[in-house]
């Protein structure tokens, strides 16, 4: 499966993200999945017809359009307002004739629905699950739908904000982001791997693991199999940190190559080689910058867990973290 992502939620319906990137964009022959180039006059241009290729050329591949994400949230508290429309709205425009055989279901990654990601929402406990009953009465049986949702496992936290056990009815299976923990959102540190599997002598905050929000997901009956556990393709990163081990202080975001404080996996494999290990994660300490990213070993150990879990599987953001001949897809696999 390939979620693709992102659509927007404006106005209380799912709208196009980047018209240009999505369907517009001509895109020469050596840019395309099959080696041919876009003419001018074609319907169907852009992402959505490469991703047309792609499935023609592995007829088992299923794509999801994800709509919402970190920066297009906060449209979510207006759909929940009227969940029959917004349903509508998002399958005419998952259904559109130029695009439908593209994709077979919907995702929607609201951070976070009765709590604060880039904004604050306050539509209730119960609006989240409402709004995915009306996609699933809309889209029907035929059409996956699934969520990314929070992987905060702390008391009182993002997971018990909304009745996601009551929601999980309505979808395939739940994403929960089991990354971005830590990092240096929190520019003095301490620094913490971002993606931690379990709790370790002097996490930051109890519950902010990848175990502790599986297991609470898990506690609340939400079947196994409808839960993936998160793998993350990049790295979080803090400067001016002389400690070489979790815990140390820092004075900001590392540098990276699209924005501070992140970095794909692909460039700090070299760039800053780890370390040492913790909580199942690891880490790198390299001049007075320190990372921490999972690899090709420590995903080995995560998908140990995945199966003694009984999860339904694994999912990763994003694939163009990885190196080019995929070491961190092959892990997972």
């Amino acid at each position: 499966h390939i979620n693709y992502a992102f659509g927007n939620v404006q106005g209380g319906k799912c709208t196009i993200g980047d018209s240009y990137a999505d369907h517009e964009q001509a895109y020469t022959a050596d840019q395309s999945v099959d080696g041919v180039a876009d003419t001018w006059d074609q319907e169907l241009r852009g992402n959505f017809n490469q991703l047309r290729k792609l499935k023609k050329l592995h007829p088992d591949l299923k794509v999801i359009w994800s709509f919402g994400g970190w920066s297009w949230s906060g449209g979510f508290a207006d759909a929940a307002k009227n969940p029959a429309a917004f349903a509508e709205s998002c399958y005419d425009l998952v259904e559109d004739p130029r695009w439908a055989d593209v994709f077979d279901g919907i995702d929607i990654d609201w951070e976070y629905p009765n709590a604060c990601g880039l904004t604050c929402d306050t539509s209730g406990r119960d609006a989240y699950g409402e709004l995915l009953a009306a996609l699933r009465a809309k889209f029907g049986t035929g059409n996956l739908i699934t969520s990314a949702i929070t992987a905060d496992g702390s008391d009182g936290g993002k997971i018990d904000a909304v009745d996601y056990a009551g929601a999980a009815q309505y979808l395939d299976w739940y994403n929960p982001m089991t990354y971005d923990f830590f990092g240096a959102f929190a520019a003095q540190g301490p620094t913490a791997p971002h993606s931690p599997l379990t709790s370790y002598p002097g996490i930051p905050t109890e519950g902010f693991d990848s175990d502790a929000a599986i297991s609470k997901l898990k506690g609340l009956g939400i079947p196994p199999e409808k839960l993936l556990l998160g793998i993350g393709f990049y790295g979080r990163g803090w400067t001016g940190v002389t400690q070489a081990e979790p815990g140390g202080t820092a004075t900001g975001a590392a540098p990276g190559t699209y924005e501070a404080g992140i970095e794909d996996y692909k460039v700090l494999k070299d760039s800053c080689p780890v370390t040492g290990t913790v909580a199942g994660t690891a880490y790198a300490h390299c001049g007075s910058d320190w990372w921490s990213y999972d690899t090709p070993a420590t995903i080995a150990t995560k998908m140990e867990y995945k199966d003694q879990q009984g999860l339904g599987g694994t999912f990763f953001w994003e694939l163009s973290g990885d190196t080019s001949d995929g070491e961190l897809i092959k892990a997972i696999n």
